[in-house]
């Protein structure tokens, strides 16, 4: 649709994976998703790996979050008694999968370990920064865009339980992004639930809205 608004032609090549030709002034671009042929592999890898991410950052002069990769061992919770409050994610992966927010006891720690590892072998335990998540989008060196990226919530009908209204939310963000992002029921949207004071039963009150992840 952005294309076609620019006056670009627009052919579709495989609808499923998302790859599409773009032709415009006699220069065609082929691209997939979010990526094009101007993406090279090594950016791709930088992106894909957390920890070369975060290399990549800290070198360009920016700060990053305290942060180390999990051992799987007391040094893990020697890290977490340090810095008091950290996020778990394995270092690839997207939608979120894998990743939990404000940790800050063993128990939770040991399970968000093990939760990340079910994505990837490879965790990265990084101190919690307080503050929005903004995705940003900069094209030759300069910002042209930025997102507030929020987490799933739900809003109250004073009818259903939460757990209806986050099963329909659900199914609503299934719809629109093709199956990609969903609001699992898992421990740790029971856990979100949980420490705003409701549980999956409960009916929400109508107007009231309910954070139930962590992460956007």
């Amino acid at each position: 649709d952005e294309a076609m608004r620019r006056g670009i032609w627009v052919e579709v090549l495989d609808a499923e994976a998302g790859e599409i030709r773009l032709s415009h002034g006699g220069r065609t671009v082929i691209t997939r998703e979010s990526l094009s042929e101007f993406t090279s592999a090594v950016a791709m890898a930088r992106c894909d790996d957390k920890r070369l991410t975060r290399r990549i950052v800290s070198e360009a002069g920016i700060n990053v979050a305290r942060g180390r990769l999990a051992t799987f061992d007391d040094r893990d919770q020697a890290f977490l008694d340090e810095v008091g409050d950290v996020v778990v994610k394995p270092t690839r992966g997207e939608q979120g999968k894998g990743i939990t927010v404000g940790i800050d006891t063993p128990a939770e720690l040991e399970a968000a370990l093990a939760r990340a590892r079910e994505q990837h072998p490879e965790v990265l335990i990084e101190q919690r920064a307080a503050g929005d998540d903004l995705r940003l989008v900069v094209i030759d060196g300069k910002v042209v865009a930025a997102a507030l990226r929020m987490p799933a919530e739900v809003l109250g009908t004073g009818h259903h339980t939460i757990r209806e209204l986050i099963e329909a939310q659900s199914r609503r963000r299934a719809a629109a992004t093709g199956g990609e992002s969903r609001i699992p029921m898992d421990d740790v949207t029971e856990a979100t639930v949980r420490e705003a004071g409701w549980s999956f039963d409960d009916v929400l009150p109508e107007g009231k809205r309910l954070r139930v992840r962590r992460t956007a």
